[in-house]
C-alpha cells in the first residue's frame, strides 16, 4: 500500500472569476497528494440573504466549487464564522455543490447532529475521519437540534457577551468541550486516523495565540485526535507537537481572493470593516494585494503536510508558500528557507515548545527539539 500523503490547506475563498487560475500555483502539489483537506470559508450560493452578527461575507459563485475538485481537493471543513452568512439556503446550496463535485465535508448541516458528523475519507484500505468546529462564533451561526448551522466549541467572551470573532475569548465551555471529545471518541471506532479542524484564534496579529487555543488543541489530541488543523487568523501560526502529534495552530490562507475586504465597494458594512480592522490590528495592507488585503506578513504561508505510514506513524511538516500579487499562492521556491524561519520564529514568539525543522525537498519536516 505504501505511505499516504495528506496535505492541509488553510482558508479558501474563491469569489472572483477564474478560480482555476488562482489555484493553479498550488494545484500540481494538491493533485499529486493522496488526500487534500482545506477550510471552505464562505458559502457558495446565489442567495442574497445576509445573516447579521458578524460582518457578512458575500456568497461565492457555486460553480467555483468545481475548481476545488479539479485541483484535487478531497474534503473541506465548514465550521467557520462565515459559513452561515447567506442563511440556511446558502448552506444548503454549498452542501449540494460539494456533493455534486464529490468533495467530502464536515462541520455544518441542517441540524446539530449533521454538523457534528465526521466526513469519512477513504485512503487505500484505511479511513480518515475529519471533524470540524467553530471556536470563534458568532453564536447565530451555530447549529441547534432544530436549526441549520455549524458545529462549535463555545469559548466564553471576557466581557460576558456572546461568543463572537471581535471579542476577547478566553474560557472554554466545559459542556461543548465534552461534546467535541465525545465526537472524537466515537470517530475512533470508524476511522484509522482522525483530523480535527478548529476555526480558532485572533485574526491579523502575527504570532499571537489566544489563551484558549493550546488547551483546546491539546484536549482534541488527548481525546483521540491524531492531527489538529487550525485556521481563521488569515496569517500563519506556529506548529506544536502534543504527545508527539502535530497541531498546526494556524495554516493561514490556503487561497483567498476576494473583493469583500476592499474599502472601495458598495456594501457599507464590509467597507467599514475593511477600514476598522486596519486600526484594530495595526496594519496597512500592501496595495499590491487588492484581492488579499491582509497583514503584510500574511504573504508567508504554508501547506501542512503529513506522511501517514503503513504502521501508523505520522511524519509531520509543511510546504512553504508565497503569495504573489494580487493574492495567488505559489510554492515558495527561493524564499522557502526564509519562510520556514518565519514559521519557526512565530512559534517561538507564541511560547510554543521548541521543534526542529529539516528541509526535505520542497517540504520541511517537524520533530521535537533534541
Amino acid at each position: 500500500m505504501g505511505a499516504t500523503e495528506i496535505l492541509l490547506l488553510g482558508d479558501l475563498i474563491l469569489d472572483v472569476p477564474e478560480p482555476d487560475h488562482w489555484l493553479a500555483g498550488i494545484a500540481p502539489l494538491t493533485r499529486a497528494a493522496d488526500v487534500v483537506i482545506g477550510h471552505l470559508e464562505v458559502p457558495h450560493t446565489t442567495s442574497l440573504d445576509e445573516m447579521h452578527g458578524d460582518v457578512p461575507a458575500p456568497g461565492a459563485e457555486p460553480s467555483h466549487l468545481g475548481a476545488l475538485a479539479r485541483a484535487g481537493i478531497t474534503a473541506v471543513s465548514l465550521a467557520g464564522n462565515h459559513m452561515m452568512d447567506c442563511g440556511a439556503q446558502g448552506l444548503a446550496d454549498t452542501i449540494t455543490g460539494l456533493d455534486r463535485n464529490r468533495i467530502a465535508h464536515a462541520g455544518a448541516g441542517m441540524t446539530l447532529t449533521e454538523a457534528r458528523e465526521p466526513a469519512l475519507i477513504r485512503a487505500g484500505m484505511r479511513t480518515i475521519a475529519l471533524l470540524s468546529y467553530n471556536a470563534v462564533g458568532p453564536e447565530l451561526c451555530w447549529a441547534a437540534p432544530d436549526r441549520p448551522g455549524v458545529a462549535f466549541v463555545n469559548v466564553l467572551a471576557e466581557d460576558g457577551g456572546p461568543s463572537r470573532p471581535q471579542a476577547t475569548l478566553r474560557e472554554i465551555d466545559s459542556a461543548s468541550l465534552a461534546a467535541m471529545e465525545a465526537d472524537i471518541a466515537a470517530a475512533r471506532s470508524r476511522a484509522d486516523l482522525i483530523i480535527v479542524a478548529l476555526h480558532k484564534g485572533i485574526t491579523h496579529r502575527p504570532a499571537e495565540l489566544a489563551a484558549y487555543e493550546r488547551p483546546l488543541a491539546a484536549a482534541a489530541i488527548r481525546a483521540g485526535a491524531d492531527v489538529v488543523s487550525g485556521h481563521h487568523a488569515h496569517i500563519a501560526r506556529g506548529i506544536e507537537l502534543v504527545d508527539g502529534k502535530p497541531v498546526f495552530h494556524g495554516l493561514g490562507n490556503g487561497c483567498v481572493v476576494t473583493h469583500a475586504l476592499s474599502p472601495a465597494q458598495d456594501h457599507p458594512a464590509r467597507a467599514e470593516w475593511a477600514e476598522r480592522r486596519k486600526k484594530m490590528f495595526g496594519f496597512e495592507p500592501d496595495p499590491a494585494y487588492p484581492l488579499a488585503p491582509f497583514h503584510p506578513e500574511a504573504v508567508n504561508g504554508m501547506i501542512g503536510r503529513l506522511v501517514w505510514h503503513e504502521d501508523g506513524r505520522i511524519e509531520a511538516g509543511f510546504i512553504p508558500l508565497w503569495f504573489e500579487p494580487p493574492g495567488r499562492p505559489v510554492p515558495a521556491g527561493s524564499r522557502a528557507a526564509e519562510i520556514a524561519g518565519y514559521i519557526a520564529g512565530i512559534g517561538a514568539k507564541a511560547g510554543l515548545p521548541p521543534v526542529e525543522y529539516e528541509a526535505r525537498g520542497i517540504a520541511y519536516s517537524v520533530r521535537p527539539a533534541s
